[in-house]
């Protein structure tokens, strides 16, 4: 028997006003947020990717709620194949690392494990065939992370320069834009 949660995921679809209605049914349910986590990192659920989708709109409203998962979050990132499924992630990893370096009292606390597991996917994404927009949060990720691990900037500037020519426009304006931040 499928879950709730399961069962709404069936009916979700790529349209943004279809993952805006059950990202904001998960807002009012916050009980299945857990599951929506766990299905996220299950590759070999059909659902997978839609509740990747669904987890992106809930951690623009509430980034908080993923403090208690952080670990698992962090630590499966390696197991997202699917371009579906990585796009969202990417963007759920820059708002951790943005939050996480904020000055704000309500912010994410990653630990060091967590802030390794995200460099090493960001660096898997940017270096690895996915699509552009997977590619763009890598790159704003790791130059955010590079502002405390003096290491990251040389070496994201490398990938970048390297790779600029192969790439597309969109590519090449978030390359050039963190190029310029980076010098």
């Amino acid at each position: 028997m499928l879950s709730e949660l399961q069962q709404k995921l069936d009916y979700v679809n790529a349209y943004r006003e279809n993952r805006l209605i059950a990202a904001q049914d998960i807002l009012e349910n916050p009980a299945l947020f857990s599951e929506l986590v766990s299905i996220c990192f299950t590759p070999s659920d059909k659902n997978n990717h839609k509740a990747c989708w669904i987890l992106e709109f809930v951690s623009y409203e509430e980034l908080l709620w993923l403090q208690p998962h952080l670990d698992f979050f962090c630590s499966n990132l390696k197991v997202l194949k699917d371009e579906s499924s990585l796009r969202p992630v990417a963007k759920v990893v820059q708002l951790l690392v943005k939050s996480h370096y904020q000055k704000e009292e309500n912010k994410i606390c990653l630990s060091e494990e967590n802030l390794q597991d995200c460099i090493e996917a960001s660096f898997d994404w940017l270096i690895n065939d996915v699509k552009v927009a997977t590619k763009a949060y890598s790159i704003r990720t790791l130059y955010l992370l590079g502002k405390h691990y003096e290491w990251i900037h040389p070496e994201l500037k490398v990938i970048l320069d390297k790779d600029f020519g192969d790439h597309s426009a969109a590519y090449k304006a978030v390359a050039k834009e963190v190029l310029k931040k980076i010098k």
